[in-house]
């Protein structure tokens, strides 16, 4: 509001002084002398005229820069909660990992960025019988803590997804094969390292299975996820907590 008053100041004041101006110069033009009534006149007008519409017009200018103002943090905060929703819809609302189809579409992605890397899926073993022996909110915590012990697992920079109610996949960005055995390797571990215990029972011991493929450059996505699985299912028929890669050789038993 200062600044609004400061201005109607500024442009009341130059309308006087134009009015002055203007009268002094074409009143002894036309040979007339200029009276009390024409300087009081060259005061009045400009008050009465100026002020208030310099008044009105500010105010206007200020609204409208306020209106703005409002719009453009309204917008703001409309942005941040779209990428909010936007990045809640993508994830697993339980691990908070990336869902299946936003794991796959991010797995696309980065193959078309760079062609090296490995692709990990991951299996709780038994986790049935979890579930049937504690219920279903006991198995939701040790998947959380197999969860987590795959999150310790991998590297910086790979993509970690939940694509199956006790399956995770785990993009490994760039790894070649031996990298992609030792993370499989510390997945395994931290998973077996564990020590779940449901409602103050004995631990219940928690392993995964794990099977990977290297990822050729021409293959697509559901030519991996059909390598890698081949992969898992040969880890669980060779007794399970183990990561089979590629060449069909445990990596641990």
């Amino acid at each position: 509001m200062k600044i609004v008053v400061l201005k109607t100041a500024a442009v009341t004041l130059v309308s006087i002084l134009g009015s002055l101006a203007l009268v002094l110069t074409i009143v002894p033009a036309l040979g007339g002398t200029v009276g009390a009534i024409g300087w009081l006149m060259c005061l009045l007008c400009p008050l009465f005229i100026a002020t208030p519409l310099g008044f009105f017009t500010f105010m206007q200018e200020r609204k409208l820069k306020l209106a703005h103002d409002d719009l453009m943090r309204a917008h703001a905060q409309l942005a941040a909660a779209h990428r909010r929703l936007s990045e809640k819809a993508s994830r697993d609302e339980m691990t908070g990992m990336l869902n299946r189809e936003n794991f796959f579409a991010a797995l696309d992605g980065s193959r078309r960025k760079n062609d090296r890397g490995a692709l990990l899926i991951i299996d709780a073993d038994h986790f049935k019988q979890i579930n049937d022996s504690f219920g279903h909110l006991t198995g939701d915590q040790a998947l959380l803590q197999i969860a987590a012990a795959i999150t310790r697992g991998v590297r910086s920079g790979d993509i970690l997804g939940r694509i199956g109610g006790e399956e995770f996949g785990a993009f490994l960005v760039g790894a070649t094969e031996e990298e992609a055995k030792l993370v499989a390797e510390r997945i395994r571990s931290e998973v077996e390292r564990l020590r779940f215990q449901p409602n103050d029972e004995p631990a219940v011991p928690l392993t995964v299975s794990i099977g990977g493929t290297n990822c050729e450059s021409e293959a697509n996505v559901s030519e991996l996820m059909r390598a890698a699985d081949k992969r898992l299912y040969e880890a669980k028929r060779r007794g399970r907590n183990r990561a089979i890669f590629d060449t069909g050789i445990p990596e641990a038993a």
